[in-house]
Formats: C-alpha cells, structure tokens, sequence
C-alpha cells in the first residue's frame, strides 16, 4: 500500500470542489486587507518591529505563514478560531511588514528566536502552533527546541529534514543569492496580476484555484516585499536563509516530541509530496494521523480555512 493510500485510510481524504473555496470577491478582499491594515500591531524586539495581529482571548493560537506571505494567509481561519483562542499572527522576519533590524542574520532558526521574544514581551507562556509552508519548518524547529512552550501543533504542507529545501525552491535560493529573486519574479507578478494568477505565477504555482486571488491579496503579500531596494534585499535573504538544510538532525526530536500533533496536506501540492506528510506522520508519537485535501495546493489553509478551523477545533477539543 501506498503512503498515500495508507494515510487516507487512517485518517480522512477530503475532495476540493470549487464551492468549498473560501475566497472573497475583489471588493470583499479589499475591505479585509483595510480591516487588516488597520488593526496591525507593532513590538519592539532586538530582531526588528516585529508585526503581528492579535484576536481573540484566552489560550493562544500562533501562526505561521509561508512564504512569500504574510499573515494575512491567516485571516479566515483566525476569524473562525478567535473565538476560541487568542490568536496572535506574526509576519515573519525579512516577509510582510515587519521591519527588521540591521545585522539580524534571517534563517528559520532567527525566526523560532524572535518568535520567542514576542511572546515573551507579550507574556504568553506557551502556545497551539498552526502553520504552512517555511512557517512548517520554523514550527517543528519550535516545539522540538522549546516543548515546554507548546501544547499542540496543527501542520499542513511544508518542509521537512529529508525534503529541506525542496528542488522546486532551489532556483529562487540560487537567484537570491544573485540578488535576483525579489527583481525578477515578485516584481512582475505585483505589476501584472494576471501574470501572478498564471501557471508561471504565484497563483498557479502554490494556489488550487489561482484565478479567484484577488489583485488586493497579491498586492498585500508581494507589494511590502519590492517597495525599495532594502526590502528587496531582506526577501532575498530570507529565501537564502532557507539552505543549508535548516532541518538537519531534527528527527531524533520529532521521535521523541510527545506533542499532539494533526496533520492536513493537499496532494495537488507541486512542490512538498504526500511522502513528506506520511514522514511527519510516522516520525511524530503522537500524530492524530493526516487528512488529505484531495487537489489543494501549498497554500489551501488561505482558501479552506472552515478545514484549518474545524481541525485545529478538534484538536484543541474546543
């Protein structure tokens, strides 16, 4: 039996059907990206301003977006879940709007690093961890090296040891590196959104129904990320700081991590494979097993976020 095969056995397959997608139309999106802008909140680290959104009361749920996103990725499921967590969404180091301070060296590890000093600064002791994408990474890195500052892990796509970084990010590592990446890929999708929605764009690569993303979400994760040289720069760096393997040597952790974990992975992803979540599902003791989002790409948990609520819900027995 396949790892495929076997997981939806486990645990549950879930068919994406075009109605089930939560996207709003352009005026909707925009009134949302206003919402979003308006309530952003700002904490002064020695990592940089770090930006946040903060909902809800009560235990904290803490998100991580992938990249080149911001938080804004979160914003249905976090509407869905503030009522049942106070639910702080950081914009990662060198993506979105925090501004980072000169000489921080980003790398996942920085990340995981800051992430605690937010907390810290906003008094929270430990956390239910939902993440995507590079906010996956960081999050394993998280509650492998601070377990006593987690409760639950919620993973969707994202990396992990044996597939970090993927061959698909391999040439945006190799442009960054060259200075390139920022200039010659989120430039053009920011001023030709229909490029952003194609095959060759963000839309097509990592969305399952690219042509429902809005101008205004393009325009609120790749707009901040090429507005100056300097913010170029920091996008570059945060994709460099993706290799060498920021993973390497965590699964003796992930074996012995005694966290509930539930794990939801699209299999239309192009870029992590079902193999990689059947890994996280056979190295984690305590795995609540997968279910498959049938079609979804890397960034479903933006367009299904009833599926990210009603999981996290059952995980958190909320």
């Amino acid at each position: 039996m396949s790892a495929l095969a076997a997981g939806v056995v486990a645990g549950c397959a879930s068919r994406v059907t075009a109605h089930d997608a939560a996207f709003a139309g352009s005026g909707g999106v925009r009134e949302e990206a206003k919402n979003w802008n308006a309530q952003r909140r700002f904490l002064t680290t020695r990592f940089g301003n770090i930006a946040y959104t903060d909902r809800g009361s009560g235990q904290v749920a803490l998100f991580l977006h992938g990249f080149p996103l911001n938080s804004f990725q979160w914003r249905g499921a976090i509407e869905r879940l503030s009522p049942y967590r106070r639910c702080i969404a950081p914009d990662s180091l060198g993506l979105g709007y925090t501004q980072v301070a000169e000489g921080v060296h980003i790398t996942p590890a920085t990340q995981v690093q800051m992430l605690i000093a937010l907390l810290d600064a906003l008094s929270i002791r430990d956390v239910d961890i939902v993440a995507n994408d590079s906010g996956g990474a960081i999050a394993q890195l998280f509650f492998t090296l601070h377990p006593d500052r987690v409760r639950t892990v919620l993973l969707t796509n994202c990396d992990v040891e044996n597939n970090c970084p993927p061959p698909a990010v391999i040439p945006v590592i190799d442009l960054a590196r060259k200075g390139r990446f920022a200039e010659e890929w989120l430039a053009p999708w920011v001023a030709d959104k229909h490029l952003a929605r194609s095959d060759k764009g963000l839309g097509g690569m990592t969305f399952t129904y690219p042509e429902k993303l809005a101008d205004e979400t393009i325009d609120m994760y790749l707009g901040p990320l090429v507005e100056s040289p300097a913010r170029r720069a920091l996008t570059n760096a945060y994709a460099m700081g993706l290799a060498p393997n920021p993973l390497a040597g965590t699964e003796p952790l992930l074996r012995q991590s005694q966290k509930p974990v539930r794990i939801v992975w699209g299999t239309g992803d192009t870029i992590f494979s079902p193999n990689d979540a059947a890994y996280l599902d056979h190295a984690l003791p305590r795995s609540q097993g997968v279910r498959w989002m049938e079609g979804a790409k890397l960034f479903f948990p933006e367009e299904f976020p009833d599926v990210i609520a009603e999981e996290a819900r059952r995980l958190w027995a909320v």
